[in-house]
């Protein structure tokens, strides 16, 4: 197995960025335009005549009049004010969208009026994007174009509609002001924790994959894979001699072979009720930004890790969704597109509020992955009195299959087991915890002792356990 360099690893998702949209703006509603501050100030200042019309009633003529060249300034302000069709706004995304994850939305406006205008902007966005400041007043030039900066941080993963830009602005002499719309409506897609997957599998990959290239001892003869050319030795098999290179050199030639270590991964995801649980913001969440997860997002940020490093190790990848249905299916294969399918699958993986119909998708897999290959099941099972259907199910695939069961527990429950009770009530709920723990450690061991490998991890330690058990695999052929 080779090492990835850091530009492969990223190319194949630093082309997910939502694409760059324009458009001129063009009137937003029935009404164009307004009044500006300046102009009711105008109108309360030609209330001062009011106060000799007391003394002399002529001056109340006055009134009207001052009252007539306001509205005459205020015409010719909007009339200096370029029309909507004149402005062009773009909207550009700094990178691809990540959940949980701050990025940069840039809007760039251009305007072809001949004057200096005072713009205020607004981007209408989903609210699953808790943007950070999504408006603002900018100075437009008439030369050369502004930009407006701000961050989104996704809440969810999925596909969402993007809206567009409204746009309120008016002259230095603020007397008028004009409305507008660009509409820069989009479907954009909130992809996996990209950057937690690439930063958790670079560490692991540079660290443990060159320890385990030294370690590793290459058996030749002993598989089908090739490896190299060498001179006929007594004993060599006449099926293994290479006919084209001993014609080549004129002596008789023979194929070495080495033990096989592309294998097939199957990642399958349970989308079921139990993976919908909330999860409270670790550190490294609450740092960009607090966003709430489930157990899922964790699952699916995991999911993407493994996928990438089994990817860039030789081995081909798979990946199976399911809850009352399969939902996403992806045959095992390799290479950047697959990767990229793989990110595409893993994005609209959503959960259902009903149990997970395991039986369905452990008869799915026997019937469609016949070869022998590693199966990662990412899933949570409820603590009942009888055994929950999801370990009968990964217990029919280990006829065939190597099984990595991977649990991911509530933290929550870890912590009540291991704080001291100190009144009645605690102690409740001690006990309870510690008959909760100790009952899933019974239902992983019956798998451990049936062959399979089965870890209960928390939600922030799953994508580092995952490639960490997976590595260990490879170094010890398991499969």
């Amino acid at each position: 197995m080779t090492l990835p360099a850091l530009g492969s690893i990223s190319s194949p998702v630093s082309r997910l960025a939502p694409e760059k949209v324009a458009a001129r703006a063009g009137r937003a509603g029935r009404l164009r335009a307004g009044f500006g501050s300046r102009f009711f100030v105008a109108l309360l200042a030609g209330l001062v005549w009011t106060g000799p019309a007391w003394w002399d009633h002529r001056f109340i003529y006055a009134l009207p009049a001052w009252d007539l060249v306001v509205v005459l300034v205020w015409l010719a302000d909007l009339l200096r004010l370029p029309k909507p069709e004149a402005i062009e706004v773009a909207r550009e995304w700094a990178r691809p969208l990540g959940l949980g994850e701050k990025n940069g939305v840039t809007l760039r406006v251009r305007s072809a009026g001949p004057g200096a205008v005072w713009m205020s902007l607004e981007d209408d966005l989903p609210p699953e994007f808790n943007p950070l400041e999504p408006a603002r007043a900018i100075q437009l030039g008439a030369a050369a174009p502004a930009t407006f900066t701000y961050s989104v941080c996704p809440g969810a993963r999925g596909d969402f509609d993007a809206g567009g830009v409204y746009l309120r602005y008016e002259s230095p002499l603020r007397f008028a002001e004009r409305w507008a719309f660009a509409d820069l409506r989009q479907r954009v897609r909130v992809y996996p924790s990209l950057r937690e997957s690439e930063q958790s599998t670079l560490y692991l990959i540079r660290s443990r994959q060159i320890e385990l290239e030294k370690r590793l001892m290459r058996k030749t003869g002993a598989g089908r894979e090739f490896e190299s050319l060498r001179d006929y030795r007594s004993g060599d098999e006449p099926r293994d001699i290479c006919w084209t290179a001993t014609a080549r050199r004129g002596k008789p030639i023979t194929r070495t072979y080495q033990v096989e270590r592309s294998q097939t991964v199957l990642i399958v995801l349970d989308a079921g009720r139990l993976l919908l649980a909330k999860v409270k913001p670790g550190p490294a969440e609450r740092a960009r930004g607090g966003i709430v997860l489930n157990k899922l997002d964790h699952a699916v940020n995991a999911a993407l890790g493994l996928a990438r490093v089994a990817l860039y190790s030789g081995d081909a990848v798979g990946l199976t969704a399911y809850a009352r249905r399969i939902e996403a299916q992806l045959p095992a294969s390799r290479g950047t597109p697959h990767l990229r399918a793989l990110v595409e699958s893993l994005a609209q993986v959503r959960g259902e509020l009903v149990e997970a119909d395991h039986e369905r998708a452990a008869g799915y897999l026997l019937a469609t992955q016949r070869r022998r290959c590693l199966v990662v099941w990412l899933t949570e099972f409820a603590e009942t009195a009888a055994t929950p259907d999801v370990i009968e199910s990964a217990s029919r695939l280990l006829r065939r299959h190597l099984v990595l069961f991977v649990a991911i527990t509530q933290p929550e429950l870890h912590r009540l087991a291991a704080r001291k009770p100190s009144s009645v009530r605690e102690g409740y709920r001690y006990v309870a915890a510690q008959e909760m723990l100790q009952r899933r450690e019974a239902l992983l061991g019956r798998l451990r002792r049936q062959g399979a490998l089965a870890l209960e991890l928390e939600p922030q330690q799953v994508p580092s356990g995952l490639v960490n058990q997976y590595l260990e695999i490879k170094e010890r052929s398991l499969l």
